[in-house]
């Protein structure tokens, strides 16, 4: 394979997911080599992993979470649309970064590249992962942006995720009205008028769980 080319790993329970995003991928053999999900850590790491987050619809996560925190991989979730949660779950653990699954191939190919740059936190500049999504600073700025308080942004976020107000309540310590309230004063800030206008809202800006309370 030519010099600088980006191995790429895709991880889906839908075998038509995994055939399709290989299929995009290998049309651009000179950019981009599909390869295996490595079976342990002492086999090649891909340069970048393609999470398909409907893997979390049924499962608990665990396989995310070492791709995560063990390996050195890039990762990078397949947006579901329909599933805004999953996305949530899938950035509140740890993905560098997401883009959506009706992305075209040169986005596809471009947000594989993206992920490649050498960036880290603390360089001049954004972030350039495509839909880069946990920088503290990113997240605040954002917040700060459109006049959203630390409660109001953290309450998005788990509205985001898919909790209900009562377990917003109970997991923040606060009362049912105060989550209520924030929620409308926070749906006025971001002209929205319905959680599921929220959660895209959420999903569409990247809003992590690494915001201040």
């Amino acid at each position: 394979m030519p010099a600088g080319v980006a191995k790429v790993a895709v991880l889906s329970p839908h075998p038509v997911v995994v055939e399709g995003f290989t299929a995009m991928l290998s049309r651009y053999h000179d950019r981009v080599e599909v390869i295996d999900l490595p079976t342990s850590f002492d086999d090649l790491e891909p340069d970048v992993v393609l999470y398909d987050v409907a893997a979390l619809a049924d499962g608990d996560g665990v396989e995310l979470d070492e791709l995560v925190k063990r390996t050195a991989s890039v990762v990078l979730a397949i947006e579901r649309p329909l599933r805004p949660d999953l996305l949530g779950r899938a950035l509140s653990r740890g993905v560098d970064g997401f883009f959506s699954a009706a992305a075209t191939e040169e986005e596809l190919v471009a947000a594989v590249e993206s992920a490649l740059t050498g960036w880290q936190a603390g360089d001049p500049g954004p972030d350039p992962v495509v839909g880069s999504s946990t920088s503290e600073q990113r997240s605040h700025r954002l917040g700060t942006d459109v006049g959203l308080t630390p409660r109001e942004m953290r309450i998005l976020e788990l509205i985001a995720q898919g909790l209900s107000n009562d377990q917003i309540a109970a997991q923040e310590f606060i009362s049912i009205n105060t989550v209520k309230s924030s929620i409308r004063v926070a749906y006025r800030k971001i002209d929205v008028h319905t959680r599921p206008q929220a959660v895209a809202w959420a999903v569409r800006h990247g809003v992590g769980t690494d915001i201040e309370r």
